[in-house]
This record gives C-alpha cells, structure tokens and sequence, in this order.
C-alpha cells in the first residue's frame, strides 16, 4: 500500500503539531518532487498490485480533482491496482462543493476521509477550524449524491466547549447521515500547539479526562447498539467498511509513505521517514535524491510495535507470532508481565491471541507501555 502526505493547509487547527504549510506558492514543485520520489522508490514495495492508495495530510483536498488525478497515474506508471482497493482522499468539508465532488467521482477515488471534527460551531472555532457546521453536514450530504458510499468522519471528544449532551447530539447527527465509518479521538493537547498556549495563559479550559473517559464509552456503546463494530480503539466501522488502509498499518504490512514527514515499512524491521520540511524535501529530489532517513528496528523495537498496535485492536496480539519471531528471553518477559494484568482482567487470552477488554480501551495505551521492554 501507498501513502502520499500533501503538506499543505489552509490554515492551521489550535490542536495540531502534524507537518504542513499554509503556503501554496511552491505546489506545482512538490507535486513534481512527489512523483519524483514515487518513481526512485518503486522498487520498494514487493508487491506492485496495491489493495489502498491513500492520500493523507495535511489537507489533500487543498489540490484541484486534475492535481490528484495527475499523481494517481503517475503511481499507475509502476504499480497496478487491486480489483477491491480502497483508494482515499482526505479532505474538509470547506473544500467539497459540486464541481469538486464532480470531478473527483471522475477519478479512481472511491473513498472520503472528511475532517467534521464536530457539528457545532463552538467546538469548531475551539479547533480553529476553517469550515462552519453547515458545512459539516452538507459536506457528507453533496459526497454522498455523487456517489461516494465509503465515508469516514473524524470526530473529537472531550473538547471545552462540549459536554456529553452535545456529544451525544454530534453521534446522533452522525447515525442520521448514514456514514458508515468514524474515527473518534479525545482532544489532547499536543506540545507547541495555539491550544497549548491558550491552556497555559488560562484562556481555554484544560480538557478533562474523566470527561472524555465518560464520552469515549458513550461513542462505543452508541455506535454498537447502532450497528457499527468497534474494531479499534479510535475507529468504528459498518460491517465490510473497515478501513484497509489502517487495518494493514495495525497488521504490520508493508507500505511506502510518499512526500515530506511521511514513513515507510517495510513489514518486517526496516523504518524510514522523510524530512519534515518542504524546501529540503523539494530540492534534493530535483536532484535526484531521496530526502529520507532510515532505522533497524531492534528485537526489542519490534515488540514494543506489535504490544502498541496490537492491544489497540479487535485482533490483539498473536501469540504464536511473538513466540515464532521473538527470542525465549523476550518470550520470558512477556511472560512475566501478562500474568498479574490476566489475573486482574486488564487483559485477557482469546484463541491464543492476547486482548485488552473493550470496557478497558480507553487506558490501552498505558496498558501496552507497562509490556515494553525499555
């Protein structure tokens, strides 16, 4: 699988500390870098029919339908497209009007992720975000008339200026707009982020995690009794909606991330990334370059991922693939630190795979940490 980071922002959300630019004077270059880097790196992936092309960011939704177009066929050029792949575009509601949704139902596009975030104004302005709540609904509305069936939205909880009964209202906006797939996650106040600063000089109320612990197992139990499976810790899906994308990160394959700040995987102990900054990134491809730094994973590494991502899940940790990958002094250790957390009922063993108990998910996290090896 295929991801392309699209650097480029309208403007920047208060929780935000993801690599972007709210300047489009250098677009057309870090298109062309883009392909650029997808063509020297094609030989990267060993299997060139691809199941997900997704386009991430950032706000990929910023490039015109041709744009996007443009570097989808420039991925067809060296890899062929699974009958069944789930090719996403990430985009805010702001930028959905007719003539783009037109022209993206043209393209091999089959899937919207869109940025709701919420459906009331306040929270929205809170996140500084650049669409209004209108927009949030009739965003979903216009997709779906053009055919766009494979909606996701985000949603964030936990937010200042909500409360459980405008949470609750956000989940019943949702159900009402048949999307069959959300991703939801807790506000956090990430470092050298506006909402950092605004909590820090007391303009904005600090989140409260009782409060969002509260909201978190309201979504689970809502979305369930509404015929949603609860497949990860933060996504929520219809049956045959999951999303193929994520579900591959969480199952350790192999993907390719393209564009600036994007990883890569190679499925087994090989981590890269590329640099964080658009002009280094664009000059050194115009030269042939790859803009990218790469580790080993360790033994130790590689567990560590596996406990993190996969405590995270429905599907859990395998045991009989740690103990086939893993040395019997890892073996020992993980041994070792299961066995009070099963006889508390924190986790539990399940057709030899190893679970967190959903009424525990929102403290996985910290759960897994306590399992690393450090």
């Amino acid at each position: 699988m295929i991801y392309i980071h699209i650097p480029f922002c309208k403007q920047k959300c208060s929780y935000c500390n993801f690599h972007f630019s709210t300047s489009l004077n250098f677009k057309d270059e870090m298109i062309s870098a883009m392909k650029t880097e997808i063509r020297l790196r094609k030989n990267e992936l060993d299997n060139k029919s691809l199941k997900s092309l997704y386009f991430g960011g950032g706000t990929p939704s910023i490039l015109s339908a041709d744009e996007i177009s443009s570097m989808i066929d420039e991925v067809l050029k060296y890899f062929s497209f699974d009958p069944d792949i789930e090719v996403t575009l990430e985009a805010n509601p702001d930028d959905l009007d007719k003539n783009f949704l037109k022209q993206l139902s043209k393209s091999p596009v089959n899937r919207l992720s869109i940025g709701t975030q919420s459906f009331f104004n306040e929270d929205l302005k809170l996140m500084n975000r650049a669409h209004n709540a209108s927009e949030a609904e009739g965003s979903i509305k216009r997709a779906q008339d053009f055919g766009f069936e494979n909606l996701s939205i985000d949603l964030i909880y936990g937010s200042p200026t909500s409360n459980l009964e405008i949470w609750k209202e956000n989940l019943n906006k949702t159900i009402a707009l048949e999307v069959p797939h959300i991703s939801s996650y807790a506000l956090t106040v990430e470092p050298k982020t506006t909402l950092e600063s605004w909590i820090s000089t007391g303009k904005v109320a600090s989140p409260k995690e009782e409060e969002q612990n509260e909201e978190f197992y309201y979504l689970s139990d809502f979305l369930k009794d509404n015929g949603f499976e609860h497949y990860e810790v933060s996504n929520f899906a219809k049956p045959g909606f999951y999303s193929k994308h994520n579900s591959a990160y969480w199952k350790y394959k192999e993907y390719l991330g393209i564009g600036p700040s994007a990883h890569s995987y190679n499925g087994f102990d090989v981590r890269s990334w590329n640099v964080a900054n658009n002009q280094q990134y664009i000059k050194k491809l115009y030269t042939g370059i790859l803009a990218k730094e790469e580790e080993i994973l360790s033994q130790n590494d590689q567990f560590n991922e596996m406990i993190m991502i996969g405590l995270r899940t429905i599907w859990g940790v395998d045991m009989g693939s740690l103990n086939d990958k893993f040395s019997a002094q890892v073996h020992e250790h993980f041994q070792n630190e299961i066995r009070s957390k099963i006889e508390e009922g924190i986790l539990v063993i399940e057709n030899n795979h190893l679970k967190i108990p959903e009424k525990h998910w929102f403290m996985a996290d910290g759960i897994a940490s306590d399992l690393f090896i450090v």
